[in-house]
């Protein structure tokens, strides 16, 4: 059985895949579903001076329901076939639809007989006078698109495409979404006709002129310059393509030990290890037992279909709003307040010099105050040569703000030679003059403080830990979580040191006129709590004196922790973090909790998809709702990029409202350890204001560097920007 001849052709197999066992699904009871149709047409082409025909499946419903927008799949046939090739999967797409595994979508089968069905989906240049090679790419990608987008009602969006192929398709689905990834997001990439760096000398790949120059069938240069290596560097990581790869473990194996690499099984693999590490390529491989043929092709496109389906949407994904806060180095977000006049003030870390502002070293913290149009008024950089980060900022009845986070320097003038960081806390003016600055902690064991929330009187609480003794309390383990109350005028009032023999540290806080609610992750013996399994969550009350009412552990059998927390309309005290217990969907998940105040749980709830999802602030809305606000890298609603920023709704009894995703196509609203770095709070007006980083860049610009801050304005119903 020759290699040309298996290339596109239909060779009968045994079917089974790893995971996508047994007979294809949807082909039992199918006349039962809801039928789409196939109809053929045929597309005028400018670049081929002709046309090109094509079967169209329009999805069940489409003559009805004629305000309704479609994706659309374009699937490429392989070499020898046709455009019924593919026709064969109508019964799968119509029972994944009725399911609702996939959204409602129009499938469009070019029929591709140029260069006697072996133009590979390139633009030709080969001019031989048997059979000259035709702009076949240039007309498919322009062409047909066009032609399509105009006649039938589709998203006409790179979101909302996708290109799939298998053998000499799968190769062009390859190229055309490397290549054209400005039309197409997703792929799905069939037991592919691609070699590296070249055809072996018995492949159809070199026959028939797709790849050829003049008179010459095969050059080299024309294959490697059309080939997928070099179009790896051309990609643009903010607009990144979604891969499905897939190939049977029965490909056939040339005898010739030089040429075993070119196996197609050996080439899918390589082809993934290779895209797997581009940046602008999120890639699944997949293989399954079969060869050459449907066996597997069906298969996989059923399940390839359904994994790029959660991104294959009418409306586009929701990105970030500009412009972008920070340096051309790595900066870190650090908190966001609102003001009753429309005002926002953000607080960030930087790594350089920020609107002209001094600049210290290391890492420097900054305060910017932005009007309700969003000019900036003024910023405020302070640091030392160490690195100092910001972790919350809150707003104060004169208009001025409360800063707190941590620094490695002497940062107030009174810790010369520090060794070690220590917690800080300052309050600036209205129009950004420091009022007063607080430096305190342990002054050889380093000290963080991670929270911050005004106190009613002016003053505040702050939360964090201790690796030594703080304020001369003793040290209970490795780490103890410490909360602390500073005045008005920045003195420290008390503080509590606490925690178990390992680590425990405090990751929120919140108060109201009753007490103070603290809340954090610990790995073992935090007194007033049991183990649940793992590292677990903890909320704790305080009253305002500082005396502890109530600790309750929070999570399940895996590693947890809790990492926001707010006081509710309703007077509920609602936290949020991450579980990793063996119940949770996947990964991490968003673990919310709501306790009354003397300490009864209300109501727990876990949100989360396949990848790792995290809560990080709580925001009160009406009548005891709240909207959570994290990162997620799961398909909560619809992607962008890598982790997403999150909202989610719950009313007063855990319930979901809602659940929304935007960001860039880097990751947003989690640093590069997969931890939240995102801070939400509520204007005057009800909206969000959500502040955190972002490793991409925003709408209509630029990233300014390695990690910039980003301020987006979110309606709490639409939980996206």
């Amino acid at each position: 059985m020759s290699r040309r001849w298996r290339i596109g052709g239909g060779v009968a197999a045994v079917v089974l895949a790893l995971g996508l066992a047994g007979a294809v699904p949807g082909t039992a009871g199918a006349e039962k579903t809801r039928a789409g149709t196939l109809t053929t047409a045929a597309a005028p082409s400018p670049a081929l001076g002709g046309s090109i025909d094509y079967t169209v499946y329009l999805p069940y419903g489409y003559a009805t329901q004629t305000e309704t927008r479609y994706p659309v799949l374009y699937l490429l046939h392989g070499r020898g076939d046709t455009m019924q090739a593919w026709t064969r999967v109508k019964a799968d797409l119509d029972r994944m639809i009725a399911d609702g595994e996939v959204p409602p979508v129009i499938a469009v089968l070019p029929d591709a007989p140029w260069s006697s069905r072996g133009n590979w989906y390139v633009d030709s240049a080969y001019t031989g006078a048997d059979d000259p090679g035709r702009p076949v790419e240039t007309a498919l990608t322009r062409d047909l698109v066009a032609h399509v987008d105009a006649t039938y009602r589709t998203a006409a969006h790179r979101g909302a495409r996708l290109v799939g192929g298998y053998s000499m398709g799968g190769a062009g689905a390859l190229r055309y979404a490397l290549a054209h990834s400005d039309l197409f997001a997703n792929a799905l990439v069939l037991s592919p006709a691609v070699y590296r760096p070249l055809p072996p000398a018995d492949s159809s790949a070199r026959e028939y002129g797709a790849f050829g120059a003049g008179e010459q069938r095969f050059s080299d240069e024309v294959y490697q310059r059309l080939n997928y290596p070099a179009l790896l560097p051309g990609l643009d990581p903010e607009s990144p393509v979604r891969m499905y790869i897939a190939v049977g473990d029965d490909e056939w194996a040339n005898p010739d030990p030089a040429d075993a690499v070119h196996d197609l099984d050996y080439e899918a693999a390589t082809l993934y290890n290779t895209v797997r590490r581009a940046d602008g390529v999120a890639a699944e491989f997949r293989v399954l037992d079969g060869g050459h043929d449907w066996d597997v092709w069906r298969p996989a496109f059923v399940d390839g279909l359904k994994h790029l389906a959660g991104t294959l949407s009418v409306t586009p994904p929701a990105g970030l709003p500009g412009p972008p806060h920070g340096t051309a180095g790595a900066d870190w977000a650090g908190g966001v307040a609102a003001h009753a006049d429309g005002a926002t003030t953000i607080g960030y870390a930087a790594s350089g010099p920020v609107a002209g502002q001094p600049y210290a070293g290391g890492l420097d913290a900054v305060v910017s105050r932005l009007g309700a149009d969003g000019a900036t008024r003024w910023v405020r950089q302070f640091g030392t040569a160490a690195n100092e980060r910001l972790y919350g900022v809150v707003p104060l009845a004169d208009g001025g703000v409360l800063a707190a986070g941590y620094t490695r320097g002497d940062l107030d003038g009174g810790h010369p030679g520090s060794p070690a960081d220590d917690g800080f806390v300052t309050r600036l003016s209205e129009t950004g003059q420091r009022v007063w600055l607080t430096q305190a902690g342990d002054p050889a064991k380093a000290d963080r403080f991670y929270a911050l929330a005004a106190a009613p009187d002016g003053g505040a609480y702050l939360a964090g830990y201790t690796s030594g003794s703080f304020a001369g309390e003793a040290a209970a383990g490795d780490k103890d979580a410490v909360l602390v109350r500073v005045a008005p005028d920045g003195q420290v009032v008390w503080s509590r040191q606490f925690g178990g023999p390992g680590e425990d540290k405090a990751y929120a806080v919140a108060a109201d006129a009753q007490g103070v609610y603290v809340a954090g992750g610990k790995s073992a013996g935090l007194p007033g709590t049991t183990s649940l399994g793992g590292a677990d969550g903890w909320l704790a009350a305080f009253d305002p004196a500082g005396t502890r009412r109530w600790v309750n552990a929070a999570g399940g059998a895996g590693d947890d922790l809790l990492g926001g927390v707010a006081v509710a309309a309703n007077g509920t005290v609602v936290a949020t973090g991450s579980t990793g217990g063996e119940a949770t969907a996947g990964g991490t998940d968003v673990l919310t909790v709501a306790y009354t105040t003397a300490g009864r749980q209300r109501w727990r709830t876990v949100t989360g998809g396949t990848g790792a999802d995290a809560g990080a602030d709580v925001v009160p809305l009406a009548d005891g709702a709240v909207a959570v606000v994290g990162f997620t890298g799961s398909r909560l609603g619809l992607p962008v990029g890598g982790a997403d920023v999150l909202t989610l709704r719950l009313d007063a009894r855990g319930r979901q409202l809602g659940v929304a995703q935007y960001g860039t196509a880097r990751d947003d609203a989690a640093d590069a350890f997969g931890e939240e770095n995102v801070y939400a709070t509520r204007a005057a007006d009800g909206r969000l204001l959500v502040s955190g980083l972002t490793a991409g860049a925003p709408l209509g610009g630029d990233a300014l560097g390695n990690g910039d801050v980003f301020l987006a304005t979110i309606e709490p119903t639409k939980g996206t920007p």
